[in-house]
């Protein structure tokens, strides 16, 4: 059986930030449009409470924010080439679809806007919201840049969709160079007729990322960090 640690992760402020993927109503919402694949784990590991604790206490201990969007407009309904099972069944039910790029039309409460309990948090002017990824991970939007020029070194890592998403965007960090911790308990994952989705991504991520910590623990961990920087 793998035990292996590796050297415990730190964190500090200074180069530390939470990112969040799809936080999206067609995720957290009752009546989002994936939300039924998904509702048994949030349920379970109380995701969208996590989450906004996570926000919180971001938000008080000084660390930046990112969010990784996923919204589909008009022309990639256009795709030429095949799209995966997932994606393709985002298309035939409308997940987070928005009007264009460059509209806000029918956004406002649609599966494709923020939940309502994430807004003061998201909307505060300091949140980095990027570009949306398309697929699954953070190569096909402009995060990566976003966090190598806030010169952000370590990421804590959460989101509805923890074993597509989220998994995805913690690869593309770990083989960028970043150190990942990722909440466990931020998170959630869908069933399929070969397993829990959720579970398979806990083994995953005790493979390749720095570290895996409950909300509770990264509460007082982002506190602590913060406490012992404003000391010095």
């Amino acid at each position: 059986m793998f035990t292996h640690t590796g050297p415990a992760m730190t964190i500090n402020p200074k180069d530390t930030a939470l990112v969040l993927t799809d936080m999206h109503n067609d995720f957290l919402s009752n009546d989002g449009a994936a939300y039924p694949l998904i509702a048994e784990s949030l349920a379970a590991n109380d995701t969208a409470a996590n989450i906004e604790r996570l926000l919180a206490a971001a938000k008080r201990h000084g660390y930046a924010v990112f969010i990784s969007p996923h919204y589909y407009y008009p022309h990639d309904h256009a795709w030429q080439t095949p799209v995966t099972p997932l994606e393709d069944l985002a298309h035939q039910i409308g997940l987070v679809n928005r009007i264009g790029p460059l509209s806000l039309e029918a956004f406002e409460g649609s599966g494709a806007d923020f939940p309502d309990r994430y807004k003061p948090y998201i909307q505060d002017g300091q949140t980095i919201v990027t570009s949306p990824h398309k697929a699954y991970s953070a190569s096909t939007n402009d995060l990566v840049l976003q966090l190598r020029r806030r010169k952000i070194a370590k990421i804590v890592l959460a989101g509805p969709v923890g074993n597509l998403c989220v998994e995805a965007h913690m690869r593309d960090f770990v083989e960028n160079g970043f150190e990942v911790a990722m909440v466990r308990d931020a998170t959630a994952g869908a069933k399929n007729e070969y397993g829990n989705g959720y579970d398979a991504a806990l083994i995953n991520w005790r493979f390749m990322a720095h570290a895996m910590w409950s909300t509770d623990q990264t509460v007082g961990y982002l506190r602590a960090a913060s406490e012992s920087l404003a000391s010095v």
